[in-house]
């Protein structure tokens, strides 16, 4: 079995640079929405919540990792990782 290895590709500076803005602007929003979240919670507004806040670094490493086809579980504080594969709109 042959196992593509992303990691040994060149890419060039600028390559480079957009995808650590890229991981950084979903990083930033995902913590933004947890702060969010968090302030319905505290001011009444929401009965309750659970948020990701504090996860979004391996978060972003994990959705870097997984490959079409491979098999996840849902997780209550995965909101990271589904930004970085695409699947929510912010």
């Amino acid at each position: 079995m042959q196992i593509k290895n992303d990691l040994t590709k060149d890419i060039t500076f600028e390559d480079f640079k957009a995808e650590v803005l890229n991981d950084y602007t979903i990083a930033v929003t995902s913590r933004e929405c947890s702060l969010l979240g968090r302030r319905e919670v505290l001011t009444g507004k929401a009965k309750f919540g659970i948020f990701g806040d504090g996860k979004e670094l391996p978060q972003l490493a994990w959705a870097k990792a997984f490959q079409n086809g491979d098999f996840r579980s849902g997780y209550y504080r995965d909101q990271t990782f589904m930004m970085a594969i695409g699947k929510t709109q912010y």
